[in-house]
């Protein structure tokens, strides 16, 4: 337990600054006076003032805040004339949106940073494109495909990898295949016309795709990467990750995926001491994952969110002037009892699941 809190404290610091560090530097750079930049929240264990702005390290180690100068419209009022060029509330609309996108953006590139330098380390491990089995009454066993195949090229692909076998596959929308294959030293080429099978993906729904039947030998190689590929790889994986937590995010409001996988501090706790123990990669990667979850839940629409902020800001650039104090106040009382509820749900969710042994 104590090595998933020393984990866990690692992951959220780490992620925690570096989100609140793209609100801090895109501030300055629009030329806003940060008054105090935060890990964790409550009283103040450490402080280090620097210029105007205090340095701290907080008690509570759930997040995190910059304050910027002039923020709230009633500090921005009291501003004097020498220290209102300061002021967050002066700046103009786009540079104010900048600033709220900034921390989920360098959530984002946190998560790009940490696949480039992994690839860069440690290049990857694929598949060998080899037949490890052959599928009974499949669309291969019909082809003449057999154990010990090695696929050289699809439709004129050269295939490198059993991933990519698979991709292509999935993606022939049930079209003839023509296979380059090499058996026993010899090249061989068949036509194989893909079938479709019924899944469960990840999100437990029947999904219909198109195989055709082979199983890989599970033997892996390593492939290295050189900096453009690991860039591309690096952006590519950030990306489909993004896409697959916004369509986890839908498919929960929409019914289809239940509320009951939402998980909170114990279980990104418990996460965190498993990816720690597996090794260096592992947990580094659980970092990336979790920093682009942070990124997107932050640019939720709910106000004390950075969603919540660019929504009061898009309103403000459409109807020309910001957002009255008072309804700003009240959706604002709103957005925080939305996230209330949210925390106590999930807390509730890890303790159900801690008692139940889903969280050994």
């Amino acid at each position: 337990m104590g090595y998933s809190l020393f984990a866990f404290i690692i992951v959220i610091g780490v992620l925690v600054f570096v989100h609140e560090l793209g609100h801090f530097l895109v501030a300055r750079a629009c030329g806003v006076g940060v008054e105090v930049f935060s890990l964790g929240f409550g009283p103040k264990i450490l402080k280090i003032k620097r210029g105007m702005t205090d340095y701290c390290i907080s008690a509570i180690p759930l997040g995190g805040y910059v304050k910027m100068t002039g923020e709230e419209p009633g500090a921005a009022q009291v501003l004097d004339e020498k220290n209102r060029h300061l002021s967050f509330t002066h700046k103009s609309v786009g540079k104010r949106a900048l600033i709220a996108a900034a921390g989920p953006a360098f959530n984002f590139f946190l998560a790009i940073v940490i696949f480039y330098l992994l690839y860069q380390t440690c290049g990857m491990y694929m598949g060998l494109p080899q037949v490890g089995q052959v599928v009974e009454n499949s669309a291969a066993m019909a082809a003449g495909i057999k154990k010990g195949d090695v696929i050289k090229e699809i439709d004129s692909l050269p295939v490198q990898s059993f991933e990519q076998i698979s991709q292509i596959v999935s993606k022939s929308e049930g079209k003839p295949l023509a296979i380059l294959l090499e058996r026993e030293g010899e090249v061989r080429s068949v036509m194989i016309t893909p079938r479709t099978r019924e899944e469960k993906n990840l999100f437990g729904e029947t999904v219909n795709r198109f195989v055709i039947g082979i199983i890989g030998t599970g033997e892996t190689f390593h492939h290295p990467l050189n900096p453009l590929d690991a860039a591309v790889r690096a952006v590519s994986d950030t990306y489909g990750m993004v896409k697959l937590t916004l369509l986890s995010v839908v498919k929960m409001f929409t019914g289809a995926v239940s509320a009951d996988n939402l998980g909170g501090p114990i279980m990104i706790a418990k996460m965190a001491g498993d990816q720690a123990r597996a090794g260096f990669e592992n947990f580094v990667w659980f970092i990336a994952l979790i920093s682009v979850n942070l990124g997107i839940i932050n640019l939720l629409p709910i106000p004390v969110l950075d969603g919540g902020h660019l929504l009061f800001l898009s309103i403000e650039a459409v109807k020309g002037s910001p957002v009255s104090t008072r309804v700003r106040e009240k959706m604002v009382q709103f957005g925080a009892a939305v996230l209330m509820t949210l925390m106590i749900f999930v807390f509730y969710n890890d303790i159900v699941k801690l008692f139940n042994g889903g969280l050994q």
